[in-house]
């Protein structure tokens, strides 16, 4: 692996405030608990707007969601991720002049994301404007070793004087959430979402206790500073905030460093957040920052050595797969209170919610790298069963569960039905994500325990949604995955996964009588009748097809609708979703993204590859991509049709949508979902893979402007190591048992390594 590829740098960067607002983003410090966007400790001109932020995966409030008419079951109350306490603050006074980036003259800087050592630096030289001249390189670092922690270390060099240094720090504990009227992917409206309880501070330790407005969570938070020098600490209270007052001597030529440490916990996984806030703290000061360094060093070694996908002959599309990677992994939940919301912990867009994101683009990447992550990720869909169950209550279902739609704790937090909660979908994804867990595992054990409940209660709920007619299952009223068709019968992809998810709960239930573990059957008064039933309704499934076009139309009515122009709709005018009602957007066959291509993407076998090519031919035209999980997608069945320069274009469209923000919207948080996706457009798009009951299946090819490309799988008890060059794939066992693998639809017994020649050169 070539260190550079794990080093993002922007040399001289902008400060120009849009620039400032995605940097904020890209820059971002998270671990998975913890997120803390990259602002800048000093702040920035009073005219300037940032979206300032920390946040806790999973931390919510309740807002009100305002309804016209409060017709039964409409959601009303909705989680949201909250801004919790700042701590990033710090300013920098030389001879009593304030360090500034928009003030003086700045000599060089730079910001760089370090990602074999997990942190960010912000590196200035800078000539105050009485001409002392300084340089100022701050790290900032979410420790993967203790997830709580999170610390900035402020190094201080005097280039051309000695005097007196001076660090203002600030705890504040009155923030708010960002909001945009204008913007339907963030909250509307301003609100106070948390209140602080009590300050104080102890032994050089400052602890701000802050609890939620509605929701009644705690969170505590704890700072704490030491400085490389001999120096004068100070603090006092101000209003809602602590100020430290950190003081000493710089000697010309010295470096100076303050290391400030803090410390997040809630009450969602802490009985006393206060005590062990203050415990951890304890911890993490004992301890130098250069241990730290060390383990969040070792930490990322494992880690990449099981993540890398490594990129041969591109090294702009390298280095975004390479950061796209890192994000995933600040993003994931790392316990079962959690998963990974849209826009991870980089910012507030989609108000921190969970979708089907995670099962369908996220969950494949960890299961085939970390799988006990990937175990983690269903472990929280388990947890908020019973929030399933009642939110299927709620829409009138009086069996089974239906997961919501978008959700924190558990419960639906789609304000607008036709394109959130009518996505029954949902259920097919979760289940589609535990099913593909015990192909890779056989973890037959957790399936027993946790997964086979899911799978039974989200397909009770199958047969309650659809009905019989004319000897075919029918599930009418419900919306895929493209937003721009909604409240539809028959949406092939809905139907064809829960096709899946109805024979796979069969699959399950003799699986588990077969292995006498059957307690799940009790606790749920599974029938025998009900898996007649499952059979019955998967066998009969109604998969819409057109004849004429040997196609699979989206839904019953979808080619009868009008063809949208987009040859002719003016590119200010996308997303089309921000310039059009969304009734007129109903009423025309466009796409907002992958539908059908999707399905027949994880279902491949429930259609004939014309039918697969045709369909893909079709809904190329009138797709928009304006969702950033669509692109991905047509690369992987680009791949699959081999128009491989095709599927190429669409993977760089994909992988390089938030370090160029191509969307112009990262400001609000990265895509974690894309970044799923553009693994698996390498995985399962350019290396072919399919996962299935006989094994994994591969077909191979090289893009023309690599020169290479290779990864590692986990499969059971085994780890295996593909690489792909111009002249062979080869396949390498680089730990466990032998595995049965398929390669150009040849199967291959693999016990040390193989080499087979690239076809589609």
């Amino acid at each position: 692996m070539k260190k550079n590829k794990l080093v993002y740098e922007m040399a001289d960067f902008s400060l120009d405030n849009d620039e400032l607002l995605v940097n904020e983003t890209l820059f971002h410090n998270a671990n998975g608990y913890l997120g803390v966007r990259s602002n800048f400790e000093e702040g920035y001109p009073d005219h300037f707007q940032s979206i300032r932020g920390s946040y806790l995966n999973g931390f919510y409030d309740l807002a009100e969601m305002k309804q016209a008419e409060k017709l039964y079951g409409f959601v009303e109350e909705k989680q949201t991720i909250v801004n919790v306490a700042d701590t990033q603050g710090i300013q920098l006074l030389i001879n009593q002049e304030r360090f500034s980036l928009f003030e003086g003259e700045v000599l060089k800087r730079s910001r760089t994301l370090d990602m074999e050592k997990g942190v960010t630096k912000r590196t200035i030289l800078w000539r105050s404007p009485k001409g002392h001249e300084v340089e100022i390189v701050v790290t900032r670092m979410a420790s993967f070793a203790m997830l709580p922690l999170f610390t900035i270390q402020y190094d201080v060099t005097a280039k051309n004087f000695s005097g007196e240094l001076e660090f203002l720090s600030s705890h504040i504990g009155n923030v708010q959430n960002y909001f945009n009227p204008d913007d339907p992917r963030v909250a509307a409206e301003s609100f106070r979402h948390i209140h602080v309880e009590r300050m104080e501070t102890k032994d050089e330790v400052s602890l701000i206790t802050s609890r939620t407005s509605a929701s009644q969570l705690q969170v505590v938070t704890a700072v704490k500073h030491r400085l490389s020098k001999m120096g004068e600490i100070n603090h006092h209270i101000q209003g809602e905030s602590i100020e430290w007052e950190v003081k000493t001597f710089i000697e010309e030529n010295e470096t100076v460093s303050l290391i400030k440490y803090t410390i997040f916990a809630d009450s969602i996984r802490e009985e006393n957040p206060y005590e062990h806030a203050w415990q951890l703290m304890g911890e993490a000061t004992t301890k130098s920052i250069e241990t730290w360094y060390q383990r969040q060093e070792q930490f990322l070694t494992n880690y990449w050595d099981h993540a890398s996908v490594e990129i041969d002959g591109d090294d702009e599309l390298s280095m975004a797969m390479y950061y796209n990677l890192y994000q995933l992994l600040q993003s994931a939940g790392k316990d079962q209170y959690s998963n990974i919301a849209a826009k991870g912990l980089s910012g507030e867009g989609y108000e921190g919610h969970y979708f089907w994101d995670t099962e369908m683009y996220i969950q494949p990447f960890f299961l085939l790298t970390q799988p006990e992550m990937a175990k983690n990720l269903i472990q929280y869909r388990y947890n908020i069963l019973d929030s399933a169950r009642e939110h299927a209550r709620i829409m009138c279902h009086t069996k089974g569960a239906l997961y919501p739609w978008r959700t924190i704790s558990g419960k639906e937090c789609s304000g607008y039905y036709p394109s959130g909660s009518a996505q029954y979908h949902i259920n097919g994804d979760i289940a589609y994500s535990v099913i593909n867990y015990y192909l890779v595992t056989k973890d037959l054990d957790f399936i027993a325990k946790y997964g086979a409940e899911m799978i039974f209660e989200t397909a009770r709920l199958w047969l309650d949604a659809g009905h019989f007619y004319q000897d075919q299952f029918m599930i009418h009223d419900v919306t895929g995955p493209d937003e721009y068709t909604c409240v539809v019968n028959n949406n092939y992809y809905t139907n064809a996964l829960a096709q899946y998810h109805l024979q796979w709960a069969v699959k399950f239930y003799q699986l588990l009588q077969a292995n006498d573990q059957t307690a799940v059957l009790e606790k749920i008064q599974l029938l025998p009748q009900e898996i007649e039933e499952f059979s019955k309704a998967a066998e009969q499934m109604y998969l819409p097809y057109d004849s004429e076009l040997d196609i699979n139309p989206q839904d019953d009515s979808f080619l009868s609708k009008r063809v949208w122009d987009l040859e002719k709709t003016p590119k200010d005018q996308f997303p089309l979703l921000l310039h059009y009602h969304p009734l007129h957007l109903y009423r025309h066959q466009v796409c907002k993204q992958a539908d059908t291509v999707l399905a027949h993407f994880i279902v491949e076998d429930a259609q004939s590859l014309r039918t697969i090519e045709n369909s893909f031919h079709y809904y190329e035209k009138i797709t928009t991509h304006d969702s950033s999980l669509s692109t991905c997608i047509f690369s992987i069945m680009a791949a699959k049709l081999k128009e491989y320069k095709k599927a190429y274009d669409y993977f760089g469209e994909s992988a390089k949508l938030d370090l160029f923000n191509t969307h112009k919207n990262t400001k609000d948080g990265i895509h974690t979902a894309n970044m799923g996706g553009n693994y698996m457009a390498i995985v399962y798009g350019f290396a072919g893979l399919r996962i299935k009951e006989t094994g994994y299946h591969f077909s191979p090819f090289l893009p023309e402007k690599w020169t290479g490309y290779k990864f590692k799988l986990h499969y059971e008890d085994s780890v295996i190591r593909v690489k792909v060059d111009r002249q062979s794939c080869q396949f390498s066992l680089e730990k466990g048992s032998r595995k049965n693998i398929h390669v150009y639809g040849k199967s291959y017994q693999l016990e040390d390594s193989l080499d087979i020649p690239l076809e589609g050169k």
